[in-house]
């Protein structure tokens, strides 16, 4: 076993376990392991200072909370060590016993199911990647051939099942028919004799592997045959009949071939167990550790633990004694925790309060937390930071001695000074009631000095008092700090609470109070108390009130705070829905607008009476306006995200701005919608008042056209309106002759220094206008070059539902330069 239990690398020199409840702690903890390997694992537990093994045990437990929480879990029942085995197995030409064949299996079964959930599904991932480091050892050994081996050939009670080999099947089917023959041949003889009265009992039994019947001794010499035996009383005797020698006879042949081949089958077994004993050692080593993980981890979420961490502070979140809190379970209360702080300018900490007020609890909970963390165990606490300690040294509890002959005083004189001997920078000392058990004033003294001591050592130092010169030692000194546990002056009760900061009042006359002391004893020992040590309690109790009333108004704040928050979050909430409610009603009736300008275009579209065109002009609008409503969708729910995310801030245009002082708006015109954030281009002047100011206008932005209002305008840029001959030269390439008409159409267009596909986009739309104007005869000029623009444009203008037809123009028109082209009418 001692190959499976873990290797503790540096550990502490002292660690007062004892004193500390350590070993309780692991005890209840390794109780929860299934099989003894992972049993003994937790219990060999012990902290060290290997930052690197503590980190990693403690991850390892993370990782497999995680898994359990997730609804993870594995079987370890049947795992023992099995080493013993295997080193009996590994004996050349040895054979294992077929009950501890099957002691193997299942360990191999155990091994090989843990090997699968990191091949065959997602486990493997879900049991983390410490864990995984932890097993990846064991990945590239198969035991699946090992366990197709062993699986089916023993039965539970030990015996090799028939299909164990070919052979041991076959001669087990011998042995049944040579059994029946036997039988067949004996009960024929029982029959025969039974007639003449020869027998007492018509059976068949066995003696020395030899099948027999009963005869009556007197009757022995008539039935021919072997004698194996009488019974008890003389008066029966067991023939084995003349006929059948020679049957049992190869009854006991085919037994010792049986014998034979299950030896044979055994080494067999055996062998391929010693074969994968280093498999079986490393797996079993691994689940070991792999159990004690497992139990670490239900306890780690039974008690609601936290991972700790180390650095060069000592800080305590609502820490809890685990044991403490265990037991308490079974009373249906819970104790009350823990949070202390120790800086390293400040690594001395002195505690004072009542009796039975939790200080002694407060002194063991670090300790046994710093065990436990440097062990590589979570802790039962909110947050833990330790340093890392090479040492712990506590003296707590009456270690009087009547053996050494030491008293109280005298046990916790010598220990102190054990430890005032070997403690350090890096030691955690805690010491509980220092200086007591002895003269008041002389115990003061001492305990004064040896904390000064420790103070001058750096160590870490928690010391548990009632004297006030510790008390007053700790207000005036830098690096030292007082606490006090809580006490309740109205139910003259400890409240069992740690406070920093401020020194505690023992109250050991109201505590006897509370526990029934006789009031003439209390008002006698009272009126014993000096005026100052009367002050000195007053004013403790005072400001332990006052600290109680400031912290309850700090929870009364925070759940104010909470509420607030929980406040603003519901009208977050309802402001969002809200913004969505007026998105979708402005997204409807934009889609409404759209569908009714669809609407207008359909009955004008009517209204052609050529047929041909209707159905391109129908076509076309239809193909603009899908495109125009996918866009318009883009950029609306764009302009809504940014709005709603803030991303638009800086953008003046997607913010409301207070309206411009007034201004004359004429067509063509960029104006800023309030309700979109975008630009709009005026079309038209809509709904003049009495002085001709129009109250509304058609706006267009992009192929949309809708109806606003004058509020809903905020800015407005003045756009000069281009001539027709002016649009032509920015575009470029086009030469278009024209008058002062802005309705008039060109009668020619040029797209010469155009590729085919533009060109063709061109007099397509060029063709449509001149057609509406009622042009009958226009020139498309392409030029000479190599004949791509003429052959793709005279293509085109062969199906075109516009064109009548079309020829080359004359050498004074341009020649092969030009296309003339004939409009239908």
């Amino acid at each position: 076993m001692t190959a499976l239990v873990p290797i503790i690398p540096s550990p502490l020199t002292e660690s007062s376990a004892i004193a500390l409840e350590w070993p309780r702690l692991r005890e209840h903890i390794a109780a929860k392991a299934v099989s003894p390997l992972g049993r003994a694992f937790t219990l060999a537990l012990e902290p060290c200072t290997d930052l690197e093994w503590i980190g990693s045990q403690q991850q390892r437990t993370a990782d497999l909370r995680a898994f359990l929480t997730g609804g993870g879990s594995f079987d370890f029942h049947g795992l023992f060590d099995p080493a013993p085995l295997l080193d009996k197995a590994r004996i050349p030409g040895s054979a294992l016993e077929p009950l501890e064949i099957l002691s193997v299996l299942n360990v191999v079964e155990r091994v090989a199911a843990w090997r699968n959930l990191f091949t065959s599904n997602d486990s493997g991932r879900r049991l983390g990647p410490a864990i995984r480091a932890l097993s990846e050892p064991l990945l590239p050994h198969d035991l699946a051939p090992l366990l197709r081996t062993l699986r089916s050939k023993i039965e539970p009670d030990g015996s090799l099942a028939d299909d164990a080999s070919p052979e041991l099947r076959r001669i087990r089917r011998a042995m049944e028919h040579q059994h029946r023959a036997i039988e067949t041949s004996l009960r024929k003889a029982v029959r025969a004799l039974r007639e003449d009265g020869s027998t007492q009992e018509d059976i068949i039994t066995v003696r020395g592997e030899r099948f027999v019947i009963p005869i009556k001794a007197e009757f022995k010499r008539k039935v021919p045959g072997v004698i194996h035996g009488s019974s008890s009383s003389g008066q029966t005797v067991f023939v084995e009949p003349m006929e059948t020698i020679e049957q049992n006879n190869e009854l006991v042949r085919l037994l010792d071939e049986e014998q034979s081949e299950i030896h044979r089958i055994l080494v067999a077994l055996t062998a391929a167990i010693a074969e994968n004993s280093p498999t079986l050692t490393l797996g079993s080593a691994i689940l070991a550790e792999v159990e004690s993980h497992f139990v670490r981890a239900r306890f780690s979420m039974d008690l609601d633990c936290a991972t700790p961490t180390f650095s060069d502070r000592l800080s305590l979140r609502s820490a809890r004694h685990p044991l403490l809190e265990l037991r308490m379970r079974g009373e249906n209360a819970k104790p009350v925790p823990l949070t202390l702080a120790l800086e390293p300018d400040a690594r001395q900490l002195i505690v004072s309060g009542p009796n039975t007020g939790g200080k002694t609890v407060s002194l063991k909970t670090t300790g046994l937390l710093a065990l436990m963390a440097q062990a590589g165990l979570p802790v039962p606490a909110e947050e833990a930071v330790f340093p890392l300690f090479t040492v712990i040294y506590a003296d707590i509890g009456d270690a009087q001695s009547i053996e050494r002959n030491l008293s109280s005083f005298s046990a916790h004189v010598v220990n102190v000074n054990q430890i005032a001997r070997h403690a350090g920078s890096s030691s955690l000392v805690l010491l509980d009631e220092l200086g007591s058990a002895t003269d008041p004033e002389e115990g003061a003294a001492l305990a004064v000095a040896v904390a000064q001591h420790f103070l001058s050592l750096n160590a870490w130092t928690c010391i548990t008092t009632h004297l006030t010169s510790l008390k007053v030692y700790a207000a005036s000194h830098p690096g030292v700090l007082n606490a006090a546990v809580g006490f309740n002056q109205q139910t003259l009760a400890p409240t069992y609470e740690l406070r920093l900061g401020v020194p505690g009042a023992s109250a050991g006359l109201n505590i006897a109070e509370r526990l029934g002391m006789q009031a003439g004893i209390i008002a006698a020992a009272r009126a014993q108390l000096t005026t100052q040590q009367a002050d000195i309690g007053a004013f403790l109790d005072s400001l332990h009130e006052q600290l109680s009333s400031a912290t309850a108004e700090r929870v009364s704040l925070k759940r104010r705070l909470e509420e607030v928050a929980t406040e603003r979050s519901r009208l977050e909430n309802e402001g969002r829905a809200e913004q969505k409610q007026r998105t979708r009603e402005l997204e409807a009736k934009l889609n409404q607008l759209l569908e009714d300008f669809e609407a207008q275009l359909r009955d004008s579209i009517k209204d052609i009476e050529d047929k041909t065109v209707a159905r391109k002009i129908a076509r076309d609008s239809a193909l603009r306006m899908s495109r125009v409503r996918r866009e318009f969708s883009e950029q609306f729910s764009s302009t809504v995200l940014a709005h709603t995310t803030g991303a638009d801030r800086n953008d003046p245009n997607a913010r409301p701005s207070l309206p411009k002082p007034a201004k004359e708006i004429k067509i063509g015109d960029l104006v800023t919608l309030k309700s979109l954030g975008r630009q709009a281009r005026v079309e038209r002047l809509l709904d003049p008042n009495a002085a001709g100011v129009a109250l509304s206008f058609e706006v267009s932005m992009g192929q949309m056209k809708m109806r606003v209002t004058r509020a809903d305008i905020v800015d407005i840029e003045t756009v000069k309106v281009a001539t027709p001959l002016e649009a032509a030269r920015r575009r470029g390439g086009v030469t278009v002759r024209t008058n002062d008409n802005l309705d008039y159409t060109p009668s020619e267009i040029n797209v010469i220094g155009r590729t085919a596909a533009e060109a063709e986009d061109e007099v397509e739309k060029y063709i449509d206008r001149a057609f509406m104007a009622g042009l009958p005869r226009v020139r498309i000029v392409h030029g000479t070059g190599m004949g791509v623009l003429r052959r793709t444009l005279r293509e085109f203008l062969k199906s075109h539902p516009h064109v009548a037809t079309f020829a080359e123009a004359s050498q004074s028109e341009g020649g092969q330069g030009a296309t003339l082209v004939e409009l239908r009418q």
